[in-house]
C-alpha cells in the first residue's frame, strides 16, 4: 500500500473523529493543525509534530482515540508514532517556547519594586509541576516570556484551591520584572463589578475605562463572579475588544470551563474560548509529595519523610488542604514539643481527611469519569439522545452527583441539558430500583465513585 493510501487513513481518522464530537474544532486547531502525516506501513503511521511536548500531549490525550478509529478503518492494527520537525525560523516558534520558555533578560541597571497587586511568592519557581498541570504551567510560562503572542486570550479554569491564581500572578510578576515597560494590573470579578458599579455612581466612567484600557496584560480572577451581572459584563466585553486588538496580553481564571457559565453573555464565552483554555485537575500522588517537599524547603521544624508521604497519600483534594495540613503539622510540633509522627499526624488530621473526602468533586468531573467508563462523550450525557447507551450513563452520572454532593436535583438538570429536577429524581429511583435486581450494579456504581474521588 502506498504512502497516499496511508495519508487517507489519516486524514478519514481526524475526520471522523471531529464529526463524532470526540475530537472539538479547538482541540484540532490546538493540537493537530500542525501536525503533517510523513509515511506509512502495515504496522506504523508517522507523523512529524513541531515539539516534544507536542509530541506528549497528543500521546497523553489522544493516542488510544487515534489508533482505535485508524485500526477500524484499516481493518489492522496500525500504530502511531512521530518526527520532531526539524527548527524552522518561520514556523511554530510559539510551540517551540512551551518545551522550555526564555525567560526575558532583567535590565541590570534598573530595580524595579515588587507589584503592589500581586503576591512576590508567587512565582514559576514555587510551582510544582506535576501531569495534573504541566500543560497549563508550560502555557503560562510561554505567555510570561511573550505576552500578547499566540495564547491571548489565556483562561486558567479548575476547582479551589489548585493553583489559578498562582500560576495568573506568576505570569503577572514574570512581567512585572523582566519588561519594565509593560503595566501589569491584577485584579478579581468581584473587585472588577464593585469598581465599575461606583464608576456609574461617581460619573467617572471615563477614568474607568482608561484604567483598563490602557495597561499591557491584564489579569482578571475568579470570572465566574460575573454571572448575572450583565452590564459589567458589557463592560468587560468593550475593555476586552480594546485590549486584544491592541495585541495586549488578557489572563482569566474561572471555577469551570466558559461553555458551563451561567447567565453570561454569548458574545464574551466566545471571546474567552478564542484563545487557550486549560483545566487544573487534582494533583496525584507524586505530585502532592513533591509539594510538600517543596513546602518544607521554607519550615525549619523537621516532619519525617513518612509524615509528609501519609499526607499525601490521605489528602487528595487540592494544595490549598494539602498545605493546610502540613501547617497544622507543623503548630503541633511547635507548641507541643512534640515529634511527629505518622500516629501523631493521624490523630490530628482524621477530621480533615473526612470533611475532604468530596469536596472539590464538581460536576463536570463526574460526567468525565462516567463517560469515559461508558464509552461515550460529556456532550452525549447533557444532550438529548434518549438511546440506551446514553440514557443509562446519564442516569448513573445523575445518581453518583446526588449521592455524594450537596448539588440540589434543580443544579444537578441545570448541568444535563437544562432537564426538570423531576427528570433527575426519576433517574436516581431508576438506578435505586436497578441495583435491588441486578447485583453487578452496585460494584461498578462503587468503582465509579473510587475512581471520582481518587487523583493520579
Amino acid at each position: 500500500m502506498s504512502d497516499s493510501n496511508y495519508n487517507l487513513f489519516w486524514t478519514e481518522t481526524l475526520r471522523q473523529l471531529k464529526e463524532d464530537g470526540r475530537l472539538s474544532n479547538q482541540e484540532y486547531d490546538m493540537w493537530f493543525r500542525n501536525t503533517e502525516f510523513v509515511r506509512g506501513n502495515d504496522h506504523s503511521l508517522i507523523l512529524s509534530v513541531p515539539s516534544i511536548f507536542y509530541r506528549d500531549q497528543v500521546q497523553q490525550r489522544y493516542i488510544v482515540m487515534l489508533e482505535s478509529t485508524l485500526q477500524s478503518l484499516s481493518g489492522s492494527t496500525i500504530s502511531i508514532d512521530f518526527e520532531i520537525e526539524k527548527n524552522s525560523p518561520s514556523k511554530n516558534k510559539q510551540s517551540d517556547a512551551l518545551i522550555e520558555p526564555p525567560l526575558p533578560s532583567p535590565d541590570k541597571t534598573k530595580k524595579r519594586e515588587p507589584h503592589s497587586q500581586l503576591r512576590q511568592e508567587y512565582d514559576f519557581k514555587g510551582f510544582v509541576i506535576g501531569n495534573n498541570n504541566s500543560f497549563a504551567a508550560n502555557a503560562a510560562q510561554a505567555i510570561g516570556s511573550n505576552p500578547g503572542g499566540a495564547y491571548n486570550p489565556f483562561l486558567i479554569y479548575g476547582g479551589v484551591g489548585l493553583g489559578k491564581t498562582h500560576l495568573m500572578q506568576a505570569i503577572g510578576n514574570t512581567i512585572h520584572f523582566n519588561m519594565l515597560d509593560k503595566k501589569v494590573v491584577y485584579i478579581t470579578a468581584e473587585t472588577f463589578i464593585n469598581e465599575f458599579i461606583h464608576s456609574i455612581r461617581s460619573e467617572t466612567q471615563s477614568r474607568f475605562k482608561n484604567k483598563y484600557r490602557k495597561v499591557d496584560i491584564l489579569l482578571i480572577d475568579d470570572i465566574h463572579d460575573l454571572q448575572n451581572k450583565k452590564e459589567t459584563q458589557e463592560e468587560l466585553f468593550h475593555t476586552f475588544n480594546a485590549l486584544y486588538d491592541a495585541k495586549k496580553q488578557l489572563v482569566f481564571t474561572c471555577d469551570r470551563p466558559p461553555s458551563e457559565l451561567r447567565n453570561f453573555a454569548d458574545r464574551l464565552k466566545n471571546r474567552f474560548e478564542r484563545g487557550l483554555n486549560v483545566d487544573l485537575q487534582p494533583p496525584n500522588f507524586e505530585t502532592r509529595y513533591a509539594i510538600l517537599r517543596k513546602k518544607l524547603e521554607t519550615i525549619t521544624i523537621p516532619i519525617p519523610d513518612e509524615v509528609l508521604e501519609f499526607i499525601a497519600r490521605n489528602v487528595t483534594t487540592n494544595i490549598r488542604d494539602l498545605e493546610a495540613s502540613l501547617t497544622k503539622m507543623v503548630a503541633y510540633a511547635d507548641l507541643v514539643s512534640k515529634r511527629i509522627t505518622v500516629e501523631v499526624a493521624q490523630s490530628q488530621l482524621k477530621n480533615s481527611f473526612s470533611a475532604n473526602l468530596t469536596i472539590n468533586i464538581t460536576i463536570d468531573r463526574i460526567q468525565r469519569v462516567v463517560s469515559e467508563y461508558f464509552n461515550v462523550t460529556p456532550g452525549d450525557l447533557k444532550g438529548k439522545k434518549r438511546t440506551k447507551q446514553v440514557t443509562f450513563p446519564r442516569q448513573i452520572a445523575m445518581y453518583i452527583i446526588r449521592e455524594i454532593t450537596d448539588y440540589s436535583t434543580t443544579e444537578i438538570g441545570l448541568e444535563f441539558g437544562g432537564r426538570d429536577h423531576t427528570t433527575v429524581m426519576h433517574s436516581c429511583q431508576r438506578i435505586e430500583d436497578r441495583m435491588k435486581s441486578d447485583p453487578t450494579l452496585e460494584p461498578t456504581i462503587v468503582g465509579l465513585i473510587r475512581s471520582i474521588k481518587e487523583v493520579g
